[in-house]
C-alpha cells in the first residue's frame, strides 16, 4: 500500500494570495525584481504567452498570479477600479525594497518610517494595480503594549 497523499503541498500552509494582473510576464519580472521572487512555476499560453498560472515564493511564502480573462469575469484591479485588498511582507530592508519597487515603476501610497507599534514600514502600489507593505521589526513589542500604545495615540475605542 502506498503512503497517502499529504491533501496540503509541502510548503503551502495558510492563506495563499492570487492575483489578477494585465501582463504576467512583467508582474513575475516586477516582483523578482523588487522582492527576489523565486519563480517556482509558470504556466503560459503558447500563443501570446499570457499567464494562465504562475506560483512565485516570496520571502518563504507563495503567491499565485494569472492575466485577467475579462470573458471569463477574471479582472486585474484596473479594469474594476482599483484593489481592496493589500498584501504585507516582513522584508530585511523596508526601505531598500521599497525604494527598488519605485524604481521599477510602482508609486508611493504611505512612505516608510517608524510606527507606533514596533515596526518601520511603508506602502507602495505596484504597476499591476496591487498594494504592498513592506515592513521589518524595529522593537520588540507584547500585544499588550501595542494595545496600550494605540490607546494612547487613539483613544480606549470603547
Amino acid at each position: 500500500m502506498s503512503d497517502p497523499i499529504d491533501p496540503i503541498p509541502s510548503g503551502y500552509a495558510g492563506a495563499t494570495p492570487y492575483l489578477i494582473v494585465r501582463d504576467g510576464g512583467k508582474a513575475i519580472d516586477f516582483y523578482t525584481q523588487v522582492f527576489g521572487a523565486e519563480e517556482v512555476l509558470r504556466l503560459a499560453s503558447p500563443d501570446d504567452g499570457s499567464i494562465g498560472h504562475a506560483e512565485l515564493r516570496i520571502a518563504g511564502g507563495i503567491i499565485m498570479l494569472a492575466d485577467e480573462v475579462p470573458d471569463m469575469d477574471i479582472f486585474a484591479p484596473p479594469s474594476v477600479g482599483g484593489s481592496s485588498v493589500g498584501l504585507m511582507v516582513y522584508v530585511e530592508d523596508p526601505d531598500a525594497v521599497f525604494a527598488a519597487a519605485l524604481g521599477a515603476g510602482a508609486t508611493q501610497f504611505k512612505p516608510v518610517c517608524d510606527q507606533f507599534y514596533g515596526e518601520r514600514s511603508g506602502t507602495f502600489d505596484d504597476p499591476f494595480g496591487h498594494r504592498w507593505t513592506v515592513s521589518c521589526r524595529i522593537e520588540e513589542m507584547s500585544h499588550e503594549e501595542v494595545r496600550q500604545k494605540f490607546e494612547q495615540l487613539y483613544g480606549d475605542g470603547g
